[in-house]
C-alpha cells in the first residue's frame, strides 16, 4: 500500500496547504467571529465569542510553530472519541509529521468544537459569508441555467443522439460546478440540442477531463429506466455549497424529470466544513434564494454593498419556476436530505462497509456520486498511488463486488489521482510552466484546470 501524502513533503499540495493555506483560513475564522461579537447587549454571547477568538488565535499559533496535535475537547458528540484514538495510535504527531487528509480533517472538527461547546455560538456558520458572497456572484450563471430549465426537464421527445449530448452536458455542468463560466456549455436550450449544435462545445470541454466514464453512466440509468424498474435511486454525496449545490439540484431535477431516477438522496455535512461543504442549513439558505430572488440577490446585496445585479420580472418569474419544480420533487418524498456524522470522520472510504446501516443504505441506491475533490481523496485513501493504478483499485472495499455503484465527479485539486493512462501524468509536468524547472511536483493538479469522471459497478 502506497504511503500517505504528509504535511512535511515539501513536493505536494499538502505542504503547500498545511503552510500557506490554513493560516489564511484560520485569520479568516477569527475574522467573521470578532465581528459576529455583539458587545454589551449579550454578555454571555460575547464572552464566548471571544473565547472563541482566543481558541482560534492559539490553533494558528500552534499550526505555525508546528505544535503536537492536542487530543480534541468533548463536546458530547460520538465522533470525537474515533479522532482521540486515531490521534493516540498515531503517536500524538505533530503538525507537519502528520498525513494530510487526517490533519486537515482534524483541523476542522477542532474548529467545530470551539462553537460547539458554547450556548450562544453553537449553530454559528463561520465561514457564511464568504458562502453567500459566492452564491450572490453566481447570479448569471443561476439565471442562464434557470432560463433553459423548463425545456430539459420537459418529457424526453429528444432524439437518441440528444439526449445523450444533453446528458453529458448536465453531468459536465456538475462536475464544474464550483465555476461559475459557462461559456463552454451553452447549448441547453431544446433546439439547439436537437440540433446537436452542442457536440463541439462538449468536446472543448471534455478535453481536460482525463478519465470520462460518463458514457457508462449513461448506459446504466437509461438501460434502468427501458427495463421498467419501480425504483432508480441516486445518491449525491455532496461538496460545495453556493452555485455548486444549485447545479446538484439541477442535475436532479433533470434526472427525476427525465425517468432517469425516481428518488434522489443528498448528503451534506453535519457542521462547518472545509469552509464552503454544504451544511443542511445552506439548502434552506438556497432554496429561499430561489423562492425570493430580489431579496436575496438585489436587496441584500444593495444593503450589504456587494456585487449588484439586474434582474427582470421574467428573470424572477423563471428562478421561481425552478423553485417551485424542485419544491414539488421534495414533497414528493423524490429529492430528499440525510445526513450522518460519517461524512466529517477523517476516515478513508475505505471504512464504509464497517458502517453499518449507512452502508447497507447506500448499497440500495443504483448509483452513488462522490462530488468534489475532498471525496475522491477519502475514496482513495489519499496515498501516494501510481496515477495508472485502476480506479476500482484504488478505491478498496469499495471496488467490485462491493455491492455498491461509485462514481467521481472531480476537478483535480490535491496530488492523488488515479485511473490514468500510461504517460498522461508525465506529458502535464512537462507542460506545467508554472513548474517546469521542478519535475517532482505534480502541481499540474492542483488547480482544479483537469478532472476526472470515474465509475466502478460494484454491482456487476
Amino acid at each position: 500500500m502506497p504511503e500517505p501524502y504528509q504535511n512535511s513533503d515539501q513536493n505536494s499540495f499538502a505542504f503547500t496547504s498545511a503552510t500557506k493555506r490554513w493560516p489564511i483560513i484560520l485569520t479568516q475564522a477569527i475574522d467573521a467571529v470578532f465581528r459576529a461579537i455583539p458587545g454589551p447587549s449579550d454578555e454571555v454571547k460575547t464572552k464566548e465569542g471571544r473565547k472563541i477568538v482566543e481558541d482560534l488565535a492559539k490553533l494558528k499559533y500552534e499550526l505555525q510553530h508546528n505544535r503536537v496535535l492536542p487530543p480534541l475537547r468533548d463536546d458530547g458528540l460520538p465522533d470525537i472519541a474515533h479522532y482521540n484514538d486515531a490521534l493516540v495510535a498515531l503517536g500524538e504527531p505533530k503538525w507537519m509529521d502528520a498525513s494530510w487528509l487526517f490533519s486537515e480533517c482534524y483541523l476542522y472538527r477542532r474548529i467545530a468544537t470551539y462553537f460547539t461547546t458554547t450556548t450562544k455560538w453553537n449553530t454559528f456558520d463561520v465561514f457564511l459569508s464568504s458562502k453567500l458572497t459566492t452564491l450572490r456572484s453566481s447570479l448569471p450563471a443561476i439565471l442562464e441555467l434557470a432560463h433553459r430549465y423548463s425545456s430539459v426537464t420537459l418529457p424526453s421527445t429528444f432524439t437518441d443522439e440528444a439526449s445523450s449530448l444533453l446528458f453529458h452536458e448536465i453531468f459536465l455542468i456538475c462536475l464544474w460546478g464550483n465555476a461559475t463560466d459557462l461559456s463552454l456549455l451553452t447549448t441547453l436550450s431544446y433546439d439547439e440540442i436537437q440540433s446537436l449544435q452542442g457536440s463541439h462545445a462538449r468536446k472543448e470541454s471534455e478535453k481536460n477531463i482525463l478519465a470520462n466514464d460518463l458514457d457508462e453512466i449513461y448506459t446504466l440509468l437509461t438501460s434502468l429506466k427501458a427495463s421498467g424498474q419501480q425504483e432508480i435511486r441516486v445518491d449525491i454525496v455532496l461538496d460545495n455549497s453556493g452555485f455548486e449545490l444549485f447545479v446538484d439540484l439541477y442535475l436532479a431535477g433533470y434526472l427525476l424529470s427525465q425517468g432517469l431516477a425516481t428518488n434522489i438522496v443528498l448528503h451534506p455535512k453535519n457542521h462547518p466544513w472545509f469552509v464552503s461543504d454544504v451544511l443542511p442549513s445552506d439548502f434552506a439558505i438556497l432554496l429561499n434564494a430561489l423562492q425570493d430572488p430580489v431579496d436575496f440577490f438585489i436587496t441584500r446585496n444593495e444593503s450589504e454593498h456587494e456585487i449588484k445585479h439586474d434582474l427582470r420580472t421574467e428573470d424572477t418569474e423563471t428562478i421561481k419556476g425552478l423553485f417551485a419544480s424542485l419544491a414539488t420533487f421534495h414533497a414528493e418524498g423524490k429529492l430528499s436530505i440525510r445526513t450522518n456524522k460519517y461524512w466529517t470522520l477523517q476516515d478513508p472510504f475505505w471504512t464504509l462497509p464497517e458502517q453499518g446501516e449507512l452502508w447497507e443504505d447506500l448499497k440500495s441506491s443504483e448509483l452513488v456520486i462522490y462530488k468534489g475533490d475532498l471525496n475522491y481523496r477519502k475514496l482513495t485513501g489519499d496515498v501516494a498511488w501510481p496515477p495508472t493504478t485502476p480506479f476500482d483499485k484504488a478505491i478498496q472495499t469499495l471496488g467490485k463486488e462491493s455491492g455498491c455503484r461509485t462514481l467521481t465527479l472531480r476537478t483535480c485539486k490535491a496530488d492523488v489521482v488515479v485511473g490514468l493512462d500510461e504517460g498522461v501524468d508525465e506529458k502535464l509536468r512537462q507542460e506545467d510552466k508554472d513548474n517546469a524547472n521542478d519535475q517532482a511536483k505534480r502541481s499540474w493538479g492542483w488547480g482544479g484546470k483537469y478532472a476526472v469522471i470515474q465509475f466502478c459497478d460494484g454491482k456487476a
